[in-house]
């Protein structure tokens, strides 16, 4: 032990974001970029992923857009490998791909749970597997971050779906983290609670918007900048005797609850 403190230093690290196009991922990106990581950009949409791209190389960071389903594994397996043959071997996984379908239980039906389970689930999972082979394989290990949210402990109506499988992504979180350490690949979970994006904007300035942020103790929506020191701890080394913890970052609203 040298008595140094170890920082969010990121410089020299190889990381992949799921669902960077926009909103949080997209935030999440930028954030690890300007940390100093090389930073392959993944999700469905090529335009957004350009634009993220591009805000990344105005600050002079390195960006790799490439087009993901995290639902299809020979997706998968080929936005993995061309990440490595890009940009080096992988150290660090943004598990943040996610979607979510608000409708009443009675009125879902079976693709209605599929979509939002095999995406925020087994997506997930099948990203995991490809990236935790990869680190196995080079014997360099890593981190892997999946983004949960406040709904992983309680659940909201209209979401019945969300909120199964964020809870499941927390014990998947768990599991991997268990079977994985021997390969010195950490696996943790951060969990957001209410925040601020291009996708809720309407609802946030609606009636139900507005009495949901009074339920937040802080009495606010979360800025994504808010996320950015849960999510740099768990990415460097300033974390490396975490694994198979869950970071909540709410404004306290799992504690009201």
């Amino acid at each position: 032990m040298t008595g140094k403190p170890i920082g969010f230093d990121l410089n020299g690290q190889v990381a992949i974001v799921t669902g960077a196009s926009s909103g949080l991922g997209r935030h999440f990106a930028i954030t690890l970029a300007r940390a100093g990581a090389k930073v392959a950009l993944a999700a469905r949409r090529p335009e957004e992923l350009a634009e993220t791209a591009r805000r990344i190389e105005a600050f002079d960071g390195r960006a790799l857009p490439l087009v993901l389903d995290v639902t299809d594994a020979e997706s998968v397996r080929t936005c993995v490998a061309e990440a490595e043959t890009e940009l080096g071997p992988i150290s660090i996984l943004i598990n943040n791909a996610g979607v979510a379908i608000d409708k009443p239980i009675l009125d879902q039906d079976e693709a209605d749970w599929d979509k939002v389970v095999d995406t925020n689930l087994k997506g997930a999972w099948l990203m995991a597997q490809e990236v935790a082979r990869h680190m196995a394989r080079l014997g360099h290990g890593g981190t892997i971050v999946n983004i949960a949210s406040v709904l992983s402990f309680s659940a909201r109506s209209g979401v019945a779906s969300y909120c199964a499988s964020k809870a499941g992504l927390i014990n998947l979180t768990r599991a991997l983290a268990v079977e994985l350490a021997r390969h010195d690949i950490r696996v943790n979970a951060l969990a957001p609670g209410y925040f601020e994006t291009d996708i809720n904007r309407d609802f946030r300035a609606s009636a139900a918007g507005e009495a949901l942020v009074k339920s937040v103790p802080q009495r606010r929506y979360g800025h994504p900048e808010d996320l950015d020191g849960a999510l740099l701890l768990l990415a460097s080394d300033a974390s490396r005797y975490m694994t198979g913890s869950t970071i909540v970052v709410d404004g306290g609203i799992s504690s009201r609850l």
